[in-house]
């Protein structure tokens, strides 16, 4: 069964640099969805159970720390994995992340080896 990974940014280039970093994840049976708000994000969460999702911050319709406390707190999905990528890098940010229950906080830019390594170790790959 393939693993998914839910890429979230209102911005294109970005969600397509993260899928370009992860591209070689799809020859281990790993399928990439993306959305460009947090309401999409929220039910593609809720229909398709990612296993690991990169999840912008400021969106339109819903933030990423309403979309993260929305899937951990309300739907009670814990095995999300939850990855806040963010240009916001103060430590207040850092803390709203954790109090919404995401799993890790990385800031923009980011380096690509490091979402790559992220992402295996987390998909068990």
């Amino acid at each position: 069964m393939a693993q998914k990974i839910l890429i979230v940014d209102d911005e294109a280039h970005i969600r397509m640099l993260i899928e370009q970093t992860l591209e070689e994840l799809e020859d281990e049976d790993v399928e990439f969805l993306t959305a460009d708000n947090g309401e999409t994000a929220l039910e593609l969460i809720r229909n398709e159970l990612p296993n690991l999702v990169f999840l912008d911050v400021m969106m339109p319709k819903m933030n990423g720390m309403e979309v993260c406390r929305r899937v951990k707190k309300e739907l009670g999905l814990d095995h999300v994995f939850i990855i806040i990528l963010t240009a916001k890098g103060q430590e207040l940010d850092r803390q709203k992340g954790q109090e919404v229950g995401a799993n890790l906080y990385m800031t923009k830019p980011f380096d690509p080896e490091v979402i790559l390594n992220k992402a295996r170790e987390v998909l068990g790959l």
